[in-house]
Formats: structure tokens, C-alpha cells, sequence
């Protein structure tokens, strides 16, 4: 069994998708090979984009923002992951982007998250998504899809539906196995395709785990044990890409023994993605000559927000010792509580634990209550003195500050159920910053989390998805070049 078509897309996330709405409105013929039914981790996620410079959520709210600010601003969280030249494109073009993903159908909103938050509950979806106010010139540039609860799924139907819209074929339950290579050149993709009864059931076992996966792993990982049984009777399939294939298949956090062979440091959190995220779309890559860089990046994510009155305690190791900022992003945190063994406390006094109960009510989204339930009752101990709050947490004594009664809430990787400690992995292919071809391998493009990119040093709300925009739409754009080249050279 044989497809054809300009432009073969492995993987129906936020960046396959934009790769393949770019190629066909150029005018290529599109497949996109998804494994499972799409979404992959977009679907899954908060469907926050990062962007600023002025767009038009931030006209509309009032809020003061520039390319320079923001630029300024993310040069200190990208440092070198991407060239300076490259950074300053991806900011020039922020605006531009977030309002051709309203094009798409993707609505966003100017309401203003008025406290600082992990994320914002749903009055508000514009929102401070980074370390920002600690940086000059600050502005909200988190700018959430607007829709109810976390707002990945709308971000992927509105996608999706672009997609669709733009005539592009569409292959769920299409693993891809191999790429084909000629001459060099990558031509095509090898796959297995379900059809059928297993098809029908790996689909609903796949959409039944795709929140377990995440909430509750034991279930997640069995019922995709079974839908992962049934690939094991698809029909072998060769889609011939006449310009070229584009991996956006996601990252590698789902792969334990890849993680544990780049970042054997990162152990005990949450695989924040899904099983698609193996690194199979990696893995493809270097098998036809690519090379992969910050594989060791993996973002860990410690929140400690909301309430908003958290971030005024202080951050404290086993020794005792104070270290970082309960006011950064949780990501900023969450990587230096894994330099110190993974072991950490949120240190409060009678004051801010008093006021954070009081915020509980007005800050907190429902799926977020769950979070905070832990922060403020059974991962928290408290006593009358800081030498007695520290001999129940079992650390040494920090330094107190504040009003007694102390209370120290317990942030570490391994902190429990009540609290898991979400992490994602960050490097991947590395690619032409121009184009998105994957250095050395003609016919090859990636993008999103299979590729090096934006967010490949250190990750803040939003820019994931923003960079899955950024890249695919790079992808996309050049392949579609390529094939106009090619009917003119005809």
C-alpha cells in the first residue's frame, strides 16, 4: 500500500499542524501520520501562547509591551538555545502569530490576571506567565486560549479544524517506523496503519488514557499497554513525500531509559505529555543523519502559586539553607531543587499562611484545589517555633523571619501524590535556524519538541507552544518554497 504527497507531517500536535495549514495554503498536497487520534501533549496542555510586542489582547487591555522588552526579556531565559538573530524573529513576529492562530479559529481574551498565579482561573487570559516581574518592563505575555477549565483541547480543535479546512489528509493510528531515504534524501515515510475493529479500539483505549496517563499513571500506562498491543496488527504502509517529511512528534519525557541516559538527575516527577512522547520522532531523525543537542534540558515544574501569598515565603533546602526565588516561574525553581538532591520546603509565617487561605477562593481554578488542599494541610507542618517546625519537616534549622507560629510545605520532586512535579524534555534535532531542516539530512525538517528550538534551554508558560507555532510554521513555509521551486523548474 502506497500515499503520495508533497509533504508528509509525522505528528498531529500544535506544530504538525501548523507545519501542514503553512504547506497546503502554498498550495502542496499534505498527509499528516499521527500515531494515536492527535493533540499529542498540545491537546493535553493549558493551550497557553507566549507572545507580546503589542498584540492585540494587550492594546485592548491597556498593557505597555515592545519587541525590545520582550526580546530583552527572553534573551535571559533563551541565553543560547537559538541565535540572538533568530530570538529577535521569533519576538518581531509574536504579534503577527497570535493573530494568524485567531485566523485559524484559536479565540484568545484581554482580561488580566490581577494576581500572580501558575495559571489563571477562568475570569482571566492574559497573565504575568514567566519570571517577567522580576525583569524590567514587565508586561503579561501569557495569553491563554479562551475556553473553561485548561484550554489545550479548544487550542488543538480549532487547529484541527484549520487543518481539515485547509484539504489536508488526515492518517490517525499511523505509526511511522522508518524513513525512506534515496540518494540522501529523504523521500517518503515507512508505517504501520490500523484499520478496522483494532483501529476502532486502539482509538477509544488511547482517548480512555490520555488523562490517567497524567492523573493517575498505573491506569494510563495500562490501558496504552493495550491500544500500543493492537499496532502490532497494522498494515504496512509507505507514504512517499515528493518534498520532504516533517517530524513534530513531540519530545522523549515518556521514554524512562532515554531520559535516565541524558538527565539521570531528573527522576520521581510527572511525565508531563504523552505516550507518543517516547522519542520515536528523535529517534527517526538520527537514524537517516541528524544530530540532537540539550538533550540533558528537562523543565521541572515547582508551583507554589496559587495562592499568590506563597511566593512571599522563602525557599529552603535540608540544610537549612535558603536558595532561590518563591517568586519566579516554577520551572526556574523546580531545576535548582533538582541540584540539590531534589529535596525542598517552602518556608511561611502565621501571616502568609493566613492570607493564602483567604485567596484560596478567588485564585484557584477547580483542577487546581487538589494542588493546594496539599500545599495548605497534609504536605504542610507547623509549630510554634522554627526549631520545632524544622524537627517535624526533619531538616536543619532555617533562618526565621516573620510571625510565629512557622509553617515549612514540603516542594520536593518526590513530594507525594497531592503534589506531583510535572517534567518535559527540551532538546531534540537540531535544525537550520532558517528553515527548520534538519542539519545535514536534505527532504528533513522537525519541529516543536522534536526539534532544538525557542524553548530548548529553559521553559516558561506559553513558550512551548508558542515555539511549536514558531517552527512548524517555519517547517511548513519552506518546504511549501520547495515545492514552488520545483513547478517552476518543470
Amino acid at each position: 500500500m502506497e500515499v503520495t504527497a508533497d509533504v508528509v507531517v509525522i505528528g498531529f500536535g500544535a506544530a504538525g499542524a501548523c507545519a501542514a495549514v503553512e504547506a497546503a495554503a502554498a498550495g502542496a498536497s499534505v498527509v499528516v501520520l499521527d500515531r494515536f487520534t492527535g493533540g499529542g501533549a498540545t491537546a493535553l496542555s493549558g493551550g497557553v501562547v507566549y507572545a507580546g510586542g503589542g498584540t492585540r489582547q494587550q492594546v485592548e487591555a491597556g498593557v505597555t509591551d515592545s519587541v525590545d522588552a520582550m526580546f530583552s526579556y527572553l534573551r535571559h531565559e533563551v541565553r543560547d538555545a537559538v541565535s540572538a538573530e533568530t530570538l529577535r524573529r521569533f519576538c518581531e513576529d509574536s504579534a503577527k502569530m497570535l493573530a494568524w492562530l485567531e485566523d485559524q479559529g484559536v479565540p484568545f481574551d484581554a482580561r488580566v490576571s490581577p494576581f500572580k498565579t501558575s495559571y489563571p482561573t477562568d475570569d482571566y487570559y492574559l497573565y504575568l506567565s514567566g519570571s517577567e516581574d522580576a525583569w524590567p518592563d514587565p508586561a503579561p505575555r501569557g495569553h491563554r486560549t479562551r475556553a473553561k477549565g485548561t484550554s489545550g483541547k479548544a487550542f488543538f480543535t480549532r487547529l484541527a479544524e484549520a487543518t481539515r479546512r485547509a484539504g489536508v489528509r488526515i492518517m490517525p493510528q499511523t505509526r511511522a517506523v522508518e524513513l525512506v531515504v534515496t540518494d540522501g534524501r529523504v523521500t517518503g515515510v515507512r508505517c504501520r496503519t490500523l484499520t478496522g475493529f483494532p483501529r476502532l479500539l486502539h482509538g477509544a483505549l488511547s482517548r480512555a488514557g490520555a488523562k490517567p496517563w497524567l492523573y493517575y499513571p498505573p491506569l494510563g500506562k495500562r490501558l496504552f499497554g493495550l491500544a500500543a498491543w493492537l499496532e502490532r496488527f497494522g498494515r504496512p504502509l509507505v507514504v512517499t513525500a515528493g518534498q520532504g517529511v516533517i517530524i513534530a512528534a513531540g519530545g522523549f519525557i515518556a521514554n524512562r531509559a532515554l531520559v535516565h541516559e541524558n538527565a539521570p538527575a531528573y527522576r520521581g516527577g510527572l511525565a508531563l505529555g504523552t505516550p507518543g512522547d517516547d522519542g520515536g520522532g528523535i529517534r527517526l531523525g538520527v537514524a537517516a543523519g541528524g544530530k540532537t543537542a540539550r538533550m540533558d534540558k528537562i523543565s521541572v515544574w515547582r508551583f507554589v502559586t496559587p495562592p499568590s501569598a506563597l511566593q512571599r515565603g522563602v525557599l529552603v533546602d535540608s540544610a537549612g539553607q535558603r536558595f532561590g526565588d518563591a517568586t519566579l516561574y516554577g520551572a526556574a525553581n523546580g531545576g535548582a531543587i533538582v541540584e540539590r538532591g531534589g529535596k525542598a520546603w517552602l518556608l511561611i509565617d502565621d501571616e502568609i499562611l493566613q492570607v493564602a487561605r483567604a485567596q484560596v477562593k478567588t485564585q484557584t481554578a477547580p483542577f487546581q484545589r487538589w494542588q493546594v488542599r496539599y500545599l495548605l494541610g497534609r504536605g504542610m507542618v507547623t509549630a510554634p517555633t522554627i526549631e520545632e517546625v524544622a524537627a517535624k519537616a526533619g531538616i536543619a534549622v532555617p533562618e526565621p523571619f516573620g510571625t510565629p507560629p512557622y509553617s515549612l510545605i514540603n516542594v520536593s520532586v518526590r513530594a507525594g501524590f497531592g503534589y506531583p512535579c510535572p517534567m518535559l524534555t527540551l532538546g531534540g534535532l537540531v535544525v537550520d535556524e532558517d528553515t527548520g531542516q534538519v542539519q545535514g539530512v536534505p527532504g528533513l525538517y522537525a519541529a516543536g519538541r522534536s526539534a532544538v528550538g525557542v524553548c530548548s534551554e529553559s521553559y516558561v508558560s506559553g513558550l512551548a507552544l508558542a515555539d511549536c507555532v514558531f517552527s512548524g510554521r517555519r517547517a511548513g513555509q519552506h518546504v511549501a518554497k520547495s515545492t514552488r521551486a520545483g513547478e517552476a523548474r518543470c
